[in-house]
């Protein structure tokens, strides 16, 4: 690994994440470095050996396996795109067999029992399901009274004041522009805030844009374009031209209020009613 790779993936601010084979998180990305968000996001949470945690959208499981090694706690890695079996080689790799569970699942068939997770994240996956208004109070379903949900995910360090800025539309040398139409889900950290105070079943919700954010995600993507491992067009040249600008990361994090009721906003509705589908 050259000298120039080793300064890109250098950070202090993610002292965890710089114990971990820095081949490994290239090979294994599926965007933005997960295992420095992960840390980002670990600490707005206390996690305690033992917990339950659901790390839903994992992608390859690097941030589940993240989670059960540097804080003992059993992770269930759900993803829709990546199959179980891979997962499964990657963990068992590590040696988290025994801490860390693969699944296949999409966000809204979520197939646990109420309660069950004491805490709930989701890494650079959340904002392509989680804007719909509706959508926390499904999830809060399978997190325990008094447990957590937060998540991480890039989004806007301040709203457009007049569209979308050029810069970010103006496709880069190799062609590929940085804002595309699903670029529409990436909001502002107040935004989201609002967004989840709405929901009657969490309380305390917290929100920031982390410092920093978009040099972190450049230097990542410097990386990957180097060592030529990067499965994306890279953003690099978008992302200098942002500067921080409006592209960031947003956290966020909530405590699952008293259980009352039922919520009818449940694809499994049997689930709900104590009815086998």
């Amino acid at each position: 690994m050259t000298n120039e790779i080793q300064r890109l993936l250098h950070k202090p601010e993610f002292p965890r994440a710089a114990k971990y084979d820095a081949d490994w998180m290239l090979e294994n990305q599926m965007g933005p470095n997960a295992l420095w968000l992960t840390e980002w996001l670990t600490t707005f949470l206390t996690l305690s050996p033992g917990m339950r945690v659901l790390d839903l959208g994992c992608g390859r499981a690097m941030s589940s396996i993240f989670l059960a090694r540097e804080f003992n706690v059993q992770v269930w890695a759900a993803d829709l795109w990546m199959a179980p079996d891979n997962n499964w080689q990657r963990v068992v790799a590590a040696g988290m067999e025994s801490q860390v569970f693969p699944i296949r699942a999409e966000a809204h068939q979520l197939p646990f029992p109420r309660g069950f997770f004491d805490v709930v994240i989701s890494i650079d996956a959340y904002q392509y399901f989680g804007t719909d208004i509706l959508y926390l109070t499904y999830l809060s379903n399978f997190v325990k009274s008094g447990g957590v949900m937060a998540t991480v995910m890039p989004g806007l360090t301040k709203e457009f004041s007049d569209g979308i800025p050029a810069h970010l539309v103006t496709p880069q040398s190799n062609g590929s522009a940085f804002w595309e139409e699903d670029c529409v889900c990436f909001k502002t950290a107040e935004w989201w805030r609002k967004h989840w105070d709405a929901c009657g079943y969490v309380k305390d919700v917290q929100a920031d844009t982390q410092p920093d954010g978009w040099r972190h995600w450049r230097d990542f993507e410097m990386a990957l374009d180097l060592t030529g491992k990067n499965i994306f067009p890279s953003c690099v040249e978008a992302l200098e031209r942002d500067a921080g600008e409006y592209i960031g990361f947003v956290r966020l994090q909530a405590v699952r209020t008293e259980r009352a009721g039922m919520n009818l906003y449940d694809p499994a509705l049997g689930a709900q009613t104590g009815i086998d589908p």
